[in-house]
């Protein structure tokens, strides 16, 4: 259990994170989302000690964090992977951590092996990919075998099998009843691993709540209605304060109405339906409709730029020289 009350937190004259209060249970995958800046790291940071906050308490299963004699072992946090001394192998980074926690040895070698890491165990970290860093970080949180896990944007450099892989293990922790915190920016992801969603934007809670509440919320949805009676149907929907619009395959996107409504409207105007599904935004349609007015920093657009006399002309693929990392 996480308890935030309250939580403020103000570098100088910027206002980082904004009377934030709510609160992550144990037994479920907790997401925690929002734009750039909205103040995610500075709320996992004070959360873990390593921010102060300006005003507000944070517990953790009823204490401080700063006031537990061994910390690893009751909260894990990977919150930046690639803090790690360079010149140190993965084994000893892991080893030193497990000493200053009282942790025993072999526990080491047991997440080297959970996050598949035991034929680089002895390789100085500076040589690693980001996805080995990534997966060095989440040996480090899970080193003390805590019930309190935090994770800050755990699939950055990973591929799809490590992808995976996070996402299996982040719901097998919280299957065993440990708190799972975990941010991301990937919103398919996110869809498929959470059970409860923390929305924040411009340091403001925006929303708590699960994935189909935060949903709803949204109301970028339809209904996708075809019909060989489409402008019957178009008038009857029309009068009943619905928004229709036609698509070059035929089909009616119907907003302002449900399902069932557009249903008893064919059937009072005996229009014969061919397809009648509703459509819902999705996790990430939500978010951005829902955070549009909390985005810290908006991308412009190139300059016109007038099109080349000639064309260039094409480069067959096998002819460009590519550098591949892996």
């Amino acid at each position: 259990m996480i308890d935030v009350t309250n939580l403020s937190k103000r570098y100088g004259e910027t206002l980082a994170v904004d009377a934030l209060t709510f609160h992550i249970q144990p037994g479920k995958v907790t997401g925690f989302l929002g734009p750039n800046g909205a103040g995610k790291s500075t709320t996992m940071r004070t959360i873990i000690g390593l921010d102060r906050p300006s005003t507000g308490t944070i517990m953790i299963a009823g204490r401080r964090y700063a006031d537990r004699r061994a910390p690893l072992t009751e909260v894990g946090a990977l919150l930046e992977a690639k803090a790690v001394h360079p010149g140190r192998s993965a084994y000893d980074h892991l080893l030193f951590l497990a000493r200053s926690n009282g942790i025993p040895r072999r526990r080491v070698s047991e997440v080297l092996a959970l996050v598949g890491l035991e034929s680089v165990a002895r390789k100085r970290t500076g040589t690693f990919s980001m996805g080995m860093g990534q997966r060095l970080g989440i040996a480090a949180a899970l080193l003390g075998d805590p019930a309190t896990l935090l994770f800050d944007e755990p699939v950055n450099g990973l591929d799809p099998e490590g992808i995976i892989w996070v996402r299996t293990l982040l719901r097998s922790l919280a299957a065993e009843g440990r708190t799972v915190f975990v941010s991301s920016h990937l919103m398919a992801e996110m869809a498929l691993t959470a059970d409860h969603l923390i929305v924040i934007g411009k340091g403001r809670l925006i929303a708590d709540t699960t994935i189909p509440g935060f949903l709803a919320r949204a109301s970028a949805r339809e209904v996708v209605v075809r019909t060989p009676q489409p402008d019957l149907l178009r008038s009857v929907l029309l009068t009943r304060g619905a928004t229709v619009t036609s698509v070059p395959d035929g089909a009616l996107h119907v907003t302002g109405m449900e399902a069932a409504q557009v249903g008893h409207a064919a059937a009072d105007a005996g229009a014969v339906l061919y397809e009648l599904t509703p459509q819902q935004a999705s996790l990430e349609e939500a978010f951005m409709e829902l955070t549009k007015d909390s985005v810290a920093f908006h991308g412009g657009t190139l300059p016109h730029q007038a099109a080349p006399e000639a064309a260039p002309e094409s480069v067959p693929m096998d002819a460009v020289p590519m550098k591949l990392e892996v």
